[in-house]
């Protein structure tokens, strides 16, 4: 079971399709159980969506960091 910073930090990998099968299914798990973890999901896919057109890309190594330091923050109790 994952708790949600750990959630958090796969939330990308995720939506790139690099999850194994069983962290997928996990994931997917958490995330309808998790309220909180689901609107980042939903959040982050539909932001990519928008900026994007539906297309995945990489971000920026420092866009990654500042991304991954406020979900940390934002984070910081709800786990």
């Amino acid at each position: 079971m994952l708790n949600c910073k750990n959630a958090i930090n796969q939330i990308s990998d995720y939506l790139d399709g690099e999850l194994d099968t069983t962290l997928k299914h996990t994931l997917e798990a958490h995330l309808t159980k998790c309220h909180h973890c689901h609107a980042v999901f939903d959040t982050t896919k539909k932001t990519i969506e928008l900026y994007c057109d539906g297309r995945l890309f990489a971000l920026p190594e420092e866009v990654h960091a500042r991304l991954h330091a406020a979900l940390r923050r934002k984070l910081q109790g709800h786990s």
